[in-house]
């Protein structure tokens, strides 16, 4: 909610300091990797798809392609909009939902990147219910956050709680909710202009599974 913008004149990774990594650490930094190829890299997309073992195996190679395509990606989003006027929010989907999981469980439970990881799988779904994303991309896209052993489903919260959380996030403009949504895996819109109908269904499919 309250940031500074402030560039570095150096930017060091190290993907040595990664094998002392927990792997559930690992796997949460994974779900920022994937958020690039849903967002605006389809072929990177693609390979994630071929190449998530080799991440989670820690491959040198595989880990160093990773890196590498997450921060072109963010830094051409970035340049693009240095102060988060519009493009850049693009970065944040999943973070909407995975904020309000967040704090419902106090910050303690719940890395942020299962979080974001939960969050992109119900803004996939909500993007296929205002039939935006088609059912086969939906799929893949829980399919690799599966395959990279994220969470897909929230804690148990009802929908008030999450539209009560959510109001609070930073995209929100004149008290209307903004949401990164999919048009495709590799195309991401930020838009105020959904139905609705579209996030209650999502919200209220979600809180029936995490019920379950």
């Amino acid at each position: 909610m309250i940031g500074a913008f402030h560039q570095p004149r150096c930017v060091l990774a190290d993907t040595d300091t990664l094998l002392s990594l927990p792997e559930r650490e690992l796997k949460a930094g994974i779900a920022e990797v994937i958020k690039y190829g849903l967002i605006r890299d389809r072929a990177f997309f693609q390979w994630l798809q071929n190449n998530i073992e080799a991440l989670l195996e820690r491959n040198p190679e595989a880990l160093a392609y990773a890196i590498e395509q997450s921060c072109r990606n963010k830094a051409e989003v970035v340049a693009a909009d240095e102060r988060e006027a519009n493009q850049r929010a693009l970065l944040n989907l999943g973070h909407t939902f995975g904020h309000a999981i967040e704090t419902e469980t106090g910050y303690t439970s719940w890395l942020h990147g299962e979080a974001v990881a939960t969050g992109m799988a119900m803004a996939a779904h909500m993007s296929h219910e205002l039939g935006w994303l088609d059912e086969a991309e939906q799929r893949a896209t829980e399919a690799l956050l599966a395959a990279a052993e994220l969470p897909l489903t929230p804690p148990p919260m009802t929908p008030e709680r999450f539209l009560e959380l959510m109001a609070v996030d930073k995209k929100a403009l004149g008290g209307k909710l903004r949401l990164v949504l999919l048009k495709a895996i590799g195309n991401a819109v930020l838009s105020a202009d959904f139905e609705p109908a579209a996030l209650n269904r999502t919200l209220n499919h979600y809180s029936r599974t995490a019920s379950a």
